[in-house]
């Protein structure tokens, strides 16, 4: 398979949407959509408690509220490891004395590539929240116990919460 042609058919504020045009055999092509987005970061603050802060904020997908951690898009060209740092600060109020890469993923590969740094941040002391016009969020602290069943109750959705929360897990027992 490959890339023959790509056209973009959408320019948002956040992503761009794509049709490509693939060769699947030879001769044999298809059309496929995809969303062609910057990345973003994704953070796991854990409290010298071992709690971990999540926000809650609206999410239009849900049309409601959602319990997540914090994270953010990258800048054109910025590297993840500032993006983590400035995102923790700006949704949280928190500075990371300690920030650890845990692994890079895509986040939903099957129509986006979008990649999603994730770090777990520890040694935190209190920053300067500074919330974009559109934002509004609560903070929550949760032990890591507490937040590993409210996956499983489902209170807690979103797949980067979830792979965040069982690498604070596997962080935090080594």
């Amino acid at each position: 398979m490959r890339l023959i042609n790509r056209e973009i058919v959408y320019k948002g504020k956040i992503f761009d949407v794509a049709e490509d045009t693939i060769e699947i055999e030879k001769g044999k092509v298809t059309k496929w959509d995809l969303v062609l987005h910057n990345g973003a970061t994704a953070i796991v603050p854990i409290t010298e408690n071992n709690e971990i802060i999540l926000v809650r904020q609206y999410r239009n997908a849900e049309n409601g509220e959602l319990l997540e951690i914090p994270a953010g898009k990258l800048e054109k060209g910025e590297d993840p490891y500032d993006c983590a740092m400035r995102e923790l600060e700006e949704e949280t109020g928190y500075r990371a004395g300690h920030m650890e890469k845990v692994c890079a993923m895509f986040s939903a590969v099957g129509f986006s590539d979008e990649k999603l740094h994730l770090y777990i941040a520890t040694q935190l002391r209190l920053g300067q929240q500074d919330l974009d016009e559109d934002e509004y969020i609560t903070l929550e602290k949760y032990p890591l116990s507490q937040a590993v069943n409210m996956i499983f109750e489902g209170t807690i959705q979103d797949s980067k919460t979830i792979v965040g929360i069982f690498a604070a897990q596997h962080f935090l027992n080594k």
